[in-house]
């Protein structure tokens, strides 16, 4: 990830410049690799860079040769190299970034740019011919993204990978929608990513699933997310999710691996390494480098359910794992830091981010800038405990419909800002747009619960190879049918004990009988709740708070967001498959 900050039509941007400059400063735990901006009109543009794909001449902000057009970028667009064959007008391209093929598309393109990015993103531009900036987020909001106005600057516009950028000059800020572009030309926000599963959730899908198209889109996925001039990684759980990811990955790096050996053999008669990965002019993975074995990485308290279901798939898989445990006290102690960071007091996000938090520096330690995450498979499959409870498979697809589209206010957040905060990028192949389409337009009668069918059976059950004897199989039967566990769970039953524990003994009854005034009509309905929610407000002004969504699951009764709070948790479907 990188950081960005921009401001647009300042009534006196030199003078501002400094305060820009430390806008930006409050997000270099996303790019500390390098600094820059740039000045045109009444513009600036202020970018903190993470350098994984032309790490020797990628810095930004990025500018044509005439210096008409900049731009500043967080993310990765995978499709660049094919986007640079298909322009029809030559470009000359100053650098091997991934991200500078946005300026000859806006050229080409204008508005209708971000549609053909197939990518992570969110990105400001500005056209100082036209006196025009055009900001765009990726369709499901991998990437987090806000903007801003002031009262003091009635006229100008602001836009910021973090909430810490901008409260300090805004007081009037929302998350910035996925999938729409802004454009100052019409002071308007417009969608430009609209599949019809997104916008008319009325039609219900009748597809019968494809296994072999599930599988191998997935795979594809994957595929693209090792683009990287860098080390990189998975995050492995144990559970069903990031274990796919990581199988997939490990075959690819073995694959790519086996296939460098005998294009050097065929060179030369030996081996040697050679330079990066990449993606081909037809969107596939090509390389002529050995890369080295795949890490992987788990977390949790002592003997945590996932830590030892995680082991077993590293060991299955032969990546290098690396188990790291954290104490209670350890997590406590980093919750005033990773809601600092995650800027929201959602319950949910909260208890699952602080091992990821954690985890993440580790990584960074590591050397590790690049990480895979399984996260968005609930949302597309109807994954959580809450759904064995769904009525109709109507139902069932308009809550994964509405879990899609708010994942930019839980799970994607999480994943970009708790990695984000320690100069780490996660990727998360799951929410790839050509997976999407495959997967949203299954008939939800197929992602149905039933006594027959464990959560998420057609995704299991399009990597069981069991009747596939010539193909070795993905993952070990045990974790391929496991039970969902809730990120917070898994880490070890005893965190969320403890976080409940602490609250009970920071919030008093007569504290919760007397919620703050600002706080309106969203009062917490627990004491951790409370607890996180006056942790924010030492962090952040109370008009922030509209950028927060708080996860709760539908068809229940309970008010715990935890899965383990689900009375299915006790289930068992050893014998189901």
């Amino acid at each position: 990830m990188c950081g960005i900050f921009a401001c647009y039509r300042h009534p006196d941007v030199q003078t501002f410049k400094p305060t820009a400059l430390k806008m930006g400063k409050a997000v270099r735990h996303r790019g500390p690799d390098w600094s820059g901006n740039w000045i045109a009109n009444d513009t600036i543009l202020v970018h903190e860079r993470l350098s994984i794909v032309g790490v020797d001449s990628g810095a930004q902000p990025l500018v044509n040769e005439e210096g008409t057009i900049s731009l500043a970028v967080n993310g990765e667009i995978y499709n660049h190299r094919i986007l640079r064959k298909t322009l029809k007008k030559t470009y000359n391209f100053k650098t091997h970034s991934d991200c500078e093929v946005i300026i000859p598309l806006y050229l080409e393109h204008d508005i209708d740019t971000p549609r053909h990015l197939d990518g992570m993103f969110s990105w400001v531009l500005h056209d100082k011919t036209q006196d025009r900036v055009l900001a765009a987020r990726d369709p499901i909001g991998i990437t987090t993204f806000y903007m801003g106005r002031s009262s003091q600057t009635p006229g100008a516009v602001f836009f910021a990978s973090e909430l810490k950028c901008l409260h300090p000059v805004c007081d009037d800020i929302i998350s910035f929608p996925p999938g729409h572009i802004y454009d100052s030309k019409t002071d308007k926000l417009t969608r430009y990513y609209d599949p019809k599963w997104l916008v008319e959730p009325d039609n219900i899908p009748t597809a019968p699933v494809n296994y072999k198209e599930l599988r191998e889109t997935l795979e594809k996925s994957v595929r693209k997310r090792l683009m990287a001039e860098v080390p990189y990684g998975v995050l492995l759980s144990g559970g069903l999710d990031s274990s796919l990811v990581a199988s997939i990955a490990q075959r690819e790096t073995l694959r790519l691996n086996e296939q460098a050996k005998q294009r050097a053999r065929g060179a030369n008669g030996h081996e040697h390494d050679g330079d990066l990965v990449g993606i081909d002019d037809n969107n596939e993975l090509a390389t002529v480098q050995l890369l080295p074995q795949l890490n992987s990485f788990s977390i949790g308290l002592p003997n945590a359910p996932d830590a030892v279901a995680a082991k077993k798939v590293a060991d299955f898989l032969g990546t290098r794992h690396h188990t790291f445990t954290f104490t209670i006290e350890e997590g406590l102690d980093a919750l005033s830091d990773v809601i600092y960071h995650l800027e929201t007091y959602d319950v949910t996000t909260i208890r699952a981010s602080t091992p990821m938090f954690l985890l993440s520096r580790k990584i960074k330690a590591m050397g590790v800038k690049m990480v895979l995450s399984g996260e968005g498979s609930d949302e597309i499959f109807g994954g959580y405990l809450y759904f064995h409870n769904a009525p109709d498979k109507a139902a069932l697809h308009k809550e994964t419909i509405r879990r899609v589209k708010n994942l930019h206010l839980a799970d994607c957040l999480r994943a970009n800002k708790s990695t984000s905060a320690w100069g780490v990028e996660a990727r998360v192949p799951f929410l790839d747009k050509q997976f999407l389409e495959v997967a949203m337009n299954i008939d939800p009668a197929e992602k149905m619960i039933t006594k027959e069918r464990i959560e998420k059976y057609i995704l299991r059950k399009a990597f069981d190879t069991s009747d596939e004897p010539d193909t070795a199989p993905y993952l070990p039967d045990e974790i391929l049918w496991r039970q969902k566990e809730q990120f917070s769970d898994g880490v070890g039953y005893g965190w969320i004990d403890a976080l409940k524990d602490t609250a009970e003994l920071r919030v008093t009854d007569e504290m919760m009988k007397n919620p703050k005034p600002e706080w309106g009509d969203d009062i917490p309905d627990s004491k951790e709740a409370y607890w996180y929610r006056t942790m924010f407000d030492e962090h952040f002004p109370a008009y922030c708070a509209k950028t927060v969504m708080r996860w709760t699951p539908t068809w229940s009764n309970q008010t715990d967001p935890s899965g383990r709070a689900i009375a299915i948790h006790q289930q068992k479907y050893d014998d189901v498959k």
